[in-house]
């Protein structure tokens, strides 16, 4: 007896030493209409995986109809550009151990892709299945002052329901004092007249090591626990 208790032994700690080496799972999931987010999201994903981590690069389902799509060309252009972007679905935040969201501000809010991909996991809500990863967001404005801030805050609102661990950049390099926010890595695309920038990448760099660093540690202690 005292033998098959030492193997059920070493096999637990054989599982939870696999899921601990095991890479972080990183979800990047975004909207963009043209192309401003799409590309801080590849940024993010790109550093994400430089840090370790297993990354899924997707996208919210499109809601506007074609022809307002033919009607903008930068519009037009990202669509095409990003059709071999896999469109997200609620098995991919099963699947992660972090999430990144990002999207452009609406209003001060999140854009309704976005919004309404949220409002299909409720299933996995009511189950608990949001709970304990770590989440963070992005955004993009075409002013400064435009909503950036108010429109990641609307986003982790979502979070906090979810019981998630929201992870913002924060000032913890001295890089973020030239970009300035501590919510989330964020651009002034000026109606796509400012492209996505060093300053930029580099706030998207702080935030997808940081995500990795946090998410490692804290799957490292739950499968301990």
């Amino acid at each position: 007896m005292g033998i098959f208790s030492r193997n059920r032994t070493n096999n637990a700690n054989e599982t939870e030493n696999e899921a601990v080496s095991a890479p972080i799972k990183v979800a990047v999931i975004y909207y963009s209409s043209t192309g401003t987010i799409a590309e801080i999201g590849k940024e993010i994903a790109q550093y994400a995986e430089k840090a370790g981590a297993e990354v899924r690069l997707l996208k919210a389902a499109e809601l506007a109809p074609q022809a307002a799509i033919d009607s903008n060309p930068a519009w037009a252009a990202n669509a095409a550009a990003t059709a071999d972007i896999r469109e997200a679905t609620p098995d991919d935040i099963e699947w992660a151990d972090a999430v990144v969201f990002g999207s452009p501000t609406r209003f001060g809010n999140i854009a309704s892709q976005l919004k309404q991909y949220i409002d299909t996991l409720g299933g996995l809500w009511a189950q608990g299945k949001l709970a304990n990863k770590v989440y963070s967001g992005f955004t993009s404005s075409a002013t400064t002052h435009g909503g950036q801030e108010s429109t990641l805050l609307a986003l982790y609102t979502s979070f906090h329901h979810f019981g998630g661990i929201v992870v913002a950049p924060g000032y913890t390099d001295a890089s973020k004092f030239a970009d300035g926010n501590p919510y989330g890595t964020s651009h002034v695309d000026a109606q796509g007249n400012n492209p996505v920038d060093d300053t930029t990448r580099e706030a998207a760099r702080i935030q997808a090591e940081r995500v990795v660093q946090i998410a490692t540690a804290l799957k490292a202690g739950l499968s301990a626990a």
